[in-house]
C-alpha cells in the first residue's frame, strides 16, 4: 500500500484571504483504485465548497452590520443633577455630557439637548432646550408651584436620538414634593404586587435541551425583591429550585420535557406564594450556553434539535465594533465556538447566533470590566465646620497610575437627611451599563465596587435579564439604506413645521416659506417644503423666550397653512415610575426644606434671576451690508417715502397698479422684481405697510443692492429696516402669518452662593437656610484645583458629588462628606 500526503490551500475570493491555512488529505492509494481517488477528491471539493459558502454567509452578516454602523452613529447622554429631591420654587441645576456611543469620547455633533420632566402619565411638567458645545452643556429648571407630589422621570435626548428607541434616552428619577398639597394615600393591598419575569439564556426553552433560566422580581417601589422558589411540573414534582442573589435576580438550570407543563412557585417575605408560568417551551429550536473557561476564553455552545445541516454562525460586537464572526458545524446537535476575551473591548458585548438562513436565533450579552477609568480625588480641609464658614475642597483628576488628567467636571454639595439621600447615579456606571441596557438598573454602581465572585455572578444575571439589541436584525440584513426622520442639530436648533393646502389639507410641495424672530437683531430663516410638506428652519444663536413669525409670500402663496411642530419627543420608554411613599419621619426635613426655599426666594429673589448674556454673532444673515443708513444722521421727513426718495441712493420708489414698490439700483442698473424688505427681521411683502411707518420709529436701514441667494430663496436685493424698540413699529402682520410664542435655547442662569469673608457679612441678620451649598457645571482640573464656598445656617451632614469625563472618554465620579455643627 502506498501512502501519499498532500496539502491543499483554500482561497476565499470574496474576502481575498486564506481559509483554514491548510487542509491535509491523506489518501490511501492502492494500485488500480482510481475510483477511490475520484471519490475522495469529490468529497474534499464538496467540503471546501461548503466551508466557503459558510464563510461567505457570515461575511454577508458582517457587511450588513458595518453598513448599518456607518450611517447610524449612536449618541449617549448622561446628566448630572445637583440632587434628586426638590420642592416648588426650587431650581434644578444640571450638567449634560454627550458622548460617542462607541468610545465614550465627548461628541461635537449635536448642539442642542432637550430636557423633559415627565409624570407617570408621560405628561411634561417642565421642558427646556440647552446648548451643547463640544459634547458639554448645562442648564437649570424652575420647579413650578403647581406641581403635584410624586416621583418623576427626568430625561434628556438630542434631535438625532429621536431616530432611535426612547429606551436610549437618558433617564433618571427625581422626587418633587409640594408642601401645599396633601400626599396621596397609597392603598395597601393584601398581597403586594411584584413584576416577576423569567429569561432563558439565549432567548429559548427547547424540549429535551438543558437551559439556564434567569429571573428578576421587582416590587412596586421599583426595587428588586429577594425571593426563593421552585419549578414544578403538572404532577407537582419539583424539577428545579432557585434563590435570588442580588436585587431580586438569580438563575437556575433545568431541562424541559416534551408533554410537560411548568410553573414557578415564588415566595417573597411573609407574603402568600406567587404562581408564575414559565416562558413557552418549543419543540424545536436552539439553546445557547455561555461559560468563561478560566483560561482567557469564552466557550459558546449551541445545542439544537432542528435541522442542523447548514451549520451555525456566531457574531459578536462591542458597541457596534465587530469582534468575532465565525462558523461551525453541528456534531450530534451540538456546535462549539471559542472567543478570546482579549479580543473583546471593555463593556457589553452582544453575542448573536445565526442559523444557516442568516436568521438570528439566539442572543446573549457578556460584560468585560473596563480597564480605563477617571479617578477623582476630592477632600475638604476639615471634617466639621461652623455655620457661615469657608470650606476649601481640593480636587484632582488622574488615571489609575496617578498621572494628572484634564477633565470636564461638575460638582454639587448638598445636605442629606430623611428627605434627600445621597444620589448614587454616576457617569461611569451609566455609560458602561445603563446606556446599553433596557429598563432601569438598581444601584448600577454596585457592580463596579468589588470585582469578586458574587458581583461577577450578579453582573451576569443582569446581562441575562436585561439584554437586548439596539436594532432589529431582520431590517438590518435587508441592506436597505437607513432613513432618518430627524437631523442632527450640528449648527443650532432646528424648528420643524408642515405646510398644507388650507382647503384640502393636502401637503404642499415646493413652497418657499420664511421664519423670523422679531427684534433688533435680524434672525430670519428660510425653508422650502418637500414632497410631504415638511419644513426645516436651521436657526443659529436663537436664545430665550420670544415670538416667531412664519409665513409665505402672501402675494403669490396665500392658500396655505403652516403648522409648527413641537421639538420635544413624543416617544416614551416603558419605565413605570414607583409611587411616592411619604413617611411621618420626613415631616421635619420637609418643613426645613420649605422654610429654606421661602427664605431664599424672599431675600435673594433678584440673585436667582441673573442670567449670562450669550456670546453670539449679532450680524444679520447677509453679513456686511453695502450701505447702512442711520436715520438720526438725517433730517427726517414726515413720511417714509420722502425719506427713502431723498436720502437712499440705492433704490427708486415707483408706483405700479396703484401700489408703491421699491426697485434696487446698483452700478449696473435696476434689478428685476421687488427686493426682500425686512422690518425688525420679518419679511414684509406689501410695501405699502413699509411706507406707512412713522420715520421717527425707524433707527437704521441696511441695504444689499446685489441679487442675494439665501437657502432656497433668491432675492433682488435686501432692504432691512430696524426700529428703536424692535416691535415692528406698529405695522400689522399679514393675517395669514403664523405668530406663536416660542422659546429658543435656554439662557444660562448664574448660581447664587453668599460670601461671608468679612465679619459684617458673617453677622448679617439676613437668614441663610440653603441646603444646596454649591453647584458648578465646570470645575477646572489643570493640576490640583481648589474650590471654595461657604456653609449656610443649616446644620447637618453634607455630601459633595463630582462627576466628569476626559477627552479620551475616561469617566469617573467621587464623593466627599463633612458636617456643619
Amino acid at each position: 500500500m502506498e501512502i501519499i500526503e498532500k496539502t491543499y490551500i483554500l482561497y476565499d475570493k470574496p474576502n481575498n484571504t486564506l481559509v483554514n491555512a491548510s487542509l491535509t488529505l491523506k489518501a490511501l492509494i492502492m494500485k488500480n483504485t482510481i475510483q477511490t481517488i475520484k471519490t475522495t477528491l469529490l468529497t474534499l471539493a464538496l467540503s471546501l465548497l461548503l466551508l466557503n459558502s459558510r464563510g461567505q454567509a457570515i461575511q454577508e452578516v458582517q457587511n450588513s452590520f458595518n453598513l448599518y454602523k456607518q450611517s447610524a452613529l449612536q449618541e449617549k447622554i448622561f446628566v448630572h443633577t445637583d440632587k434628586s429631591t426638590y420642592l416648588p420654587g426650587e431650581i434644578i441645576w444640571f450638567k449634560v455630557y454627550c458622548v460617542d456611543g462607541n468610545d465614550h469620547r465627548p461628541l461635537n455633533l449635536s448642539k442642542v439637548v432637550y430636557v423633559d420632566v415627565l409624570d407617570n402619565n408621560q405628561l411634561a411638567v417642565i421642558q427646556t432646550k440647552v446648548q451643547l458645545k463640544n459634547g458639554s452643556g448645562s442648564g437649570s429648571l424652575y420647579v413650578p408651584v403647581s406641581v403635584s407630589n410624586g416621583i418623576y422621570k427626568f430625561r434628556a435626548y438630542t434631535n438625532w436620538m429621536k431616530n432611535f428607541s426612547p429606551e436610549f434616552y437618558f433617564e433618571k428619577t427625581i422626587t418633587l414634593i409640594n408642601p401645599l398639597k396633601y400626599p396621596e394615600t397609597i392603598a395597601k393591598d393584601a398581597t403586594p404586587a411584584y413584576d416577576i419575569q423569567f429569561f432563558p439564556e439565549g432567548g429559548n426553552l427547547v424540549n429535551g435541551i438543558a437551559s439556564k433560566v434567569a429571573f428578576k422580581a421587582v416590587g412596586q417601589n421599583g426595587k428588586g425583591a429577594s425571593l426563593t422558589g421552585a419549578v414544578i411540573d403538572q404532577h407537582n414534582d419539583t424539577v428545579a429550585r432557585f434563590r435570588s442573589l442580588k436585587f431580586g435576580m438569580g438563575n437556575f438550570s433545568f431541562t424541559p420535557i416534551a408533554g410537560n407543563t411548568y410553573k414557578a412557585i415564588i415566595n417573597i417575605g411573609n407574603n402568600a406564594p406567587i404562581v408564575k408560568t414559565l416562558p413557552e417551551v418549543s419543540n424545536q429550536g436552539y439553546v445557547l450556553k455561555l461559560t468563561d473557561n478560566g483560561s482567557g476564553q469564552l466557550d459558546v455552545t449551541v445545542t439544537s434539535n432542528a435541522n442542523t445541516d447548514g451549520g451555525i454562525y456566531v457574531f459578536a460586537h462591542t458597541r457596534q465594533v465587530v469582534k468575532a464572526a465565525e462558523s461551525a458545524s453541528f456534531n450530534n446537535g451540538v456546535a462549539h465556538f471559542k472567543i478570546n476575551k482579549s479580543n473583546l473591548d471593555d463593556g457589553i458585548t452582544h453575542i448573536t447566533i445565526f442559523n444557516s438562513a442568516k436568521q438570528p436565533v439566539c442572543e446573549r450579552l457578556y460584560f468585560k470590566r473596563p480597564a480605563q477609568q477617571l479617578f477623582i480625588d476630592a477632600s475638604t480641609d476639615q471634617q466639621q465646620y461652623d455655620v457661615r464658614k469657608k470650606i476649601n475642597v481640593s480636587v484632582e483628576a488622574k488615571d489609575k497610575s496617578g498621572k494628572a488628567l484634564n477633565a470636564d467636571l461638575s460638582m454639587a454639595v448638598y445636605r442629606i437627611d430623611s428627605l434627600q439621600a445621597v444620589d448614587h447615579s454616576d457617569i461611569f456606571s451609566y455609560l458602561w451599563l445603563n446606556s446599553d441596557l433596557k429598563g432601569s438598573i438598581e444601584s448600577a454602581d454596585y457592580y463596579f465596587k468589588n470585582g469578586n465572585a458574587e458581583t461577577d455572578e450578579a453582573l451576569d444575571n443582569l446581562m441575562l435579564t436585561q439584554g437586548w439589541s439596539r436594532f432589529q436584525w431582520n431590517l438590518l440584513l435587508e441592506n436597505k439604506p437607513v432613513s432618518f426622520s430627524y437631523l442632527p442639530e450640528y449648527w443650532g436648533h432646528i424648528i420643524a413645521g408642515k405646510i398644507v393646502n388650507s382647503e384640502t389639507n393636502a401637503p404642499a410641495k415646493g413652497i418657499l416659506t420664511y421664519l423670523g424672530v422679531p427684534g433688533k437683531r435680524v434672525q430670519l430663516y428660510t425653508s422650502q417644503s418637500d414632497s410631504l410638506g415638511r419644513l426645516l428652519y436651521i436657526t443659529k444663536g436663537f436664545y430665550g423666550p420670544s415670538e416667531i413669525v412664519v409665513q409665505t409670500n402672501q402675494l403669490i402663496d396665500s392658500t396655505y397653512r403652516i403648522d409648527i411642530t413641537s421639538p420635544f419627543s413624543e416617544q416614551y420608554s416603558k419605565t413605570i415610575l414607583p409611587k411616592l411613599a411619604f413617611s411621618p419621619g420626613m415631616q421635619k426635613s420637609l418643613q426645613e426644606h420649605s422654610l429654606g426655599i421661602q427664605v431664599l426666594n424672599i431675600y435673594s429673589a433678584n440673585m436667582l434671576k441673573r442670567f449670562d448674556e450669550p456670546v453670539i454673532d449679532s450680524a444679520a444673515f447677509y453679513g456686511q451690508p453695502h450701505k447702512a443708513y442711520k436715520l438720526d444722521d438725517f433730517t427726517r421727513f414726515t413720511t417714509m417715502e420722502e425719506d427713502l426718495r431723498e436720502y437712499v441712493s440705492d433704490l427708486n420708489v415707483v408706483r405700479e397698479k396703484g401700489k408703491l414698490h421699491i426697485k434696487t439700483l446698483n452700478d449696473r442698473g435696476f434689478l428685476d422684481g421687488d427686493p426682500m424688505v425686512l422690518l425688525d427681521g420679518i419679511p414684509v411683502f406689501n410695501t405699502d405697510k413699509v411706507f406707512s411707518i412713522d420715520p421717527l420709529k425707524v433707527r437704521r436701514l441696511e441695504v444689499i443692492r446685489e441679487r442675494y441667494y439665501y437657502g432656497p430663496s433668491e432675492e433682488e436685493g435686501i432692504f432691512s429696516f430696524t426700529t428703536y424698540k424692535g416691535d415692528l413699529g406698529g405695522v400689522d402682520l399679514d393675517p395669514h402669518a403664523v405668530v406663536i410664542d416660542y422659546e429658543g435655547l435656554q439662557l444660562q442662569r448664574e448660581f447664587y452662593s453668599p460670601v461671608y469673608d468679612t465679619e459684617t457679612q458673617a453677622t448679617s441678620r439676613i437668614p441663610d437656610f440653603r441646603n444646596l451649598l454649591y453647584w458648578s457645571p465646570s470645575v477646572s482640573t489643570a493640576g490640583k484645583n481648589a474650590v471654595s464656598f461657604f456653609t449656610s445656617d443649616q446644620k447637618g451632614k453634607y455630601v459633595g458629588v463630582i462627576q466628569g469625563i476626559t477627552a479620551k472618554g475616561e469617566a469617573g465620579s467621587q464623593y466627599f462628606t463633612f458636617e456643619v455643627k
